[in-house]
């Protein structure tokens, strides 16, 4: 018999609370595939877009034709490029329409940059929580799946005068294919979940980083503002 024929003939032959744990562990199993998939393509996309955007933004090219090239595409904005243009639109028309001290500038832009920040890092996030949620509880509702197995084949030996080996074991290896389940839905989203937390934990340094890098060049640019003034 191959693998799937007995896992087939488990499922068919289980209990109604343990085939509806085992549907319940598979759907998790195929949502959490799913979105681990779509994080690695758009974790990956985000890291190409930086790296591309900072190779830009350091090859020395002006500031206002860099914010105005990436207001053409505001909506697809993302990572370090969403972040700039968020702080270099509010240097820019602060500074303009009411000429302040450079702390006041400043503060105004660095809060700016950090919304900006904070919807890219729940962009990051997205389904994480899910991941989160089938690694940790995944195992124990392979266990209750289980657990109620093993109940359901002791119990039908209530009315055996002779039990053998034969007569649970089945049982008992239907039940305990929840678990299996729970597992192979638990593992890959726990893994994937600590790879994205530490992936997203890098990208939101490198985002640290280049703000303060930021700031540090339009704190130079207050003393010459004919260039911060931007084209609306």
């Amino acid at each position: 018999m191959t693998f799937d024929g007995n896992f087939l003939n488990y499922f068919f032959n289980a209990s109604v609370v343990v085939k509806c744990v085992m549907l319940i562990l598979l759907t998790a199993s195929v949502f959490s595939w799913t979105y681990i998939l779509q994080r690695v393509f758009y974790l990956k996309e985000v890291n190409i877009a930086a790296d591309r955007f900072e190779h830009a933004f350091w090859s020395g090219e002006d500031l206002n034709k860099l914010y105005q090239g990436s207001g053409r595409h505001d909506r697809r904005l993302g990572g370090a490029e969403a972040i700039f243009h968020a702080g270099f639109k509010e240097f820019s028309r602060f500074h303009k329409q009411s000429p302040a001290a450079t702390d006041a500038v400043m503060d105004n832009t660095q809060r700016a940059m950090r919304v900006a920040q904070l919807r890219e890092q729940s962009k990051l996030e997205k389904n994480l929580q899910f991941l989160a949620i089938v690694g940790s509880t995944s195992p124990f509702v392979g266990i209750f799946g289980t657990v109620w197995g093993i109940m359901q084949a002791f119990s039908a030996l209530a009315n055996v005068q002779q039990a053998t080996i034969s007569m649970v074991a089945p049982g008992i290896a239907e039940a305990l294919i929840a678990t299996a389940l729970g597992l192979f839905a638990a593992i890959p989203a726990v893994v994937a979940y600590n790879r994205f937390v530490t992936d997203i934990n890098r990208l939101l340094i490198r985002f640290d980083a280049f703000q303060e890098e930021f700031v540090n060049i339009l704190v130079r640019q207050l003393q010459l503002p004919s260039k911060t003034e931007v084209v609306e």
